[in-house]
């Protein structure tokens, strides 16, 4: 998509590009969720399909707890910016589920593992990668982000640009 001007406004089409191309650059997410009015906010490694959100977490944790209680969470992801006119990213709000092992998260399992190779190099060689032995391993197991509010917002585009993207 070329650059636009004030009064040029990207289609869906060019926003969903922009948003795919965004996910596919970044690696981190932040993940928000709060109890008891007091905000917690949490950055993961992800991986994606589509606009599904893949990570993994410590059950524990205090974003996969205050998320799994609530039924609600924030996410966003951004590039790195240096001056106000770099910022661009993602805002989004959804739920978050414990994906169980199966056919889905080994296909997620795979994407992962593909998108952040060194952690192969956390198993011996020969070793089954797979969701039990990571959650074995790290004591870690694997959520999805559904987000059910998705916005593209870009200061390229125009100072402020934001748009929310059906999903």
């Amino acid at each position: 998509m070329k650059e636009t001007t004030e009064s040029q406004h990207p289609n869906d089409r060019d926003l969903r590009a922009l948003s795919e191309k965004l996910i596919l650059e970044q690696n981190t997410m932040t993940i928000a969720t709060a109890r008891d009015g007091i905000a917690w906010a949490a950055p993961v490694y992800y991986a994606n399909r589509g606009f599904q959100f893949y990570f993994f977490s410590d059950p524990a944790s205090r974003h996969i707890q205050e998320s799994l209680e609530s039924g609600q969470a924030s996410a966003s992801i951004f590039a790195q910016a240096n001056t106000w006119q770099d910022i661009r990213g993602i805002q989004m709000s959804g739920v978050i589920s414990t994906l169980s092992p199966g056919l889905e998260a080994l296909r997620v399992l795979r994407v992962y593992l593909k998108k952040y190779p060194f952690t192969k190099e956390f198993f011996n060689t020969g070793e089954k990668l797979d969701l039990d032995t990571m959650t074995k391993r790290f004591r870690v197991k694997m959520y999805r982000f559904q987000p059910g509010l998705f916005y593209y917002l870009d200061n390229k585009i125009r100072f402020g640009f934001r748009e929310r993207l059906a999903l």
